[in-house]
């Protein structure tokens, strides 16, 4: 059975126990990171994986807080003598940005394994990722640089997983989370290309979905976990609840 793990969840200042925001998606025949941030070793092995069972890597969006560990797990790849072809999948100027990083590492001396760079457009529900166990499909959402949301549909529970990642309101979110079974949405707060808590709240009520959990919040010494839930649920008109660092998921 599918399952995911989230390996971080604050928001872009991380804090001890909540690193910045980043999942993997495990299934039988591929390992799907979310974004990959900071230390993704250590985060892996936290969650029992190792780099090689890495198959895939989605990139959201060009801001540190969510790739700046791409260089550090291809050189762990490469150093653990990977040959296996390793997906990385973003928009255009993101593939082009990470390029461009892992040449000033000189990676291709320490690597020895093909790296496969596949574009995705701005467009809405694009089915990025076919796969027998879940079907990933992307969506633009509405941050300050261009980003991408997330929609997994699991073939053989037929449940359905939404993620919103770094963005304001927008139309878009309520066709990427319709009827989500779990809608996983951001709550750093009403700011340029970010949601409080409470719009969180309403974008999953009014996009059907049928649990709340809030990422990219604020951690550590700005913190305040009872406010945000108190936003959202009531917003919700239901529960919501917060992701903590390696909270699972099963599909």
């Amino acid at each position: 059975m599918p399952e995911l793990i989230i390996l971080g969840t604050s928001f872009a200042i991380p804090s001890a126990g909540h690193d910045n925001s980043h999942m993997v998606l495990v299934g039988d025949e591929r390992t799907v990171m979310i974004d990959c941030v900071n230390n993704p070793v250590e985060r892996l092995a936290g969650a029992n994986l190792r780099p090689g069972d890495v198959s895939d890597i989605f990139m959201s969006h060009l801001h540190p807080d969510h790739v700046s560990g791409v260089p550090l797990l291809l050189m762990a790849m490469g150093l653990n003598k990977r040959t296996q072809a390793l997906n990385l999948f973003g928009l255009q100027q993101v593939n082009t940005a990470m390029q461009a990083m892992l040449d000033f590492y000189d990676w291709s001396t320490w690597h020895d394994f093909e790296v496969i760079f596949n574009d995705l457009p701005e467009d809405e529900l694009t089915l990025a990722l076919p796969s027998n166990e879940f079907n990933i499909y992307t969506s633009p959402v509405k941050h300050f640089i261009p980003t991408l949301g997330f929609r997994i549909e699991f073939t053989g529970s037929g449940k359905v997983l939404a993620y919103s990642c770094d963005t304001a309101p927008t139309p878009a979110l309520s066709s990427l989370a319709k009827d989500a079974d779990v809608f996983i949405h951001e709550a750093a707060g009403a700011s340029l290309g970010h949601s409080s808590a409470a719009q969180a709240g309403e974008v999953a009520k009014e996009a059907g979905a049928k649990e709340l959990y809030l990422i990219h919040y604020p951690t550590g010494e700005y913190a305040d976990d009872e406010a945000i839930l108190a936003e959202a649920s009531e917003a919700f008109g239901k529960p919501a609840h917060l992701t903590q660092d390696y909270m699972e998921f099963e599909f």
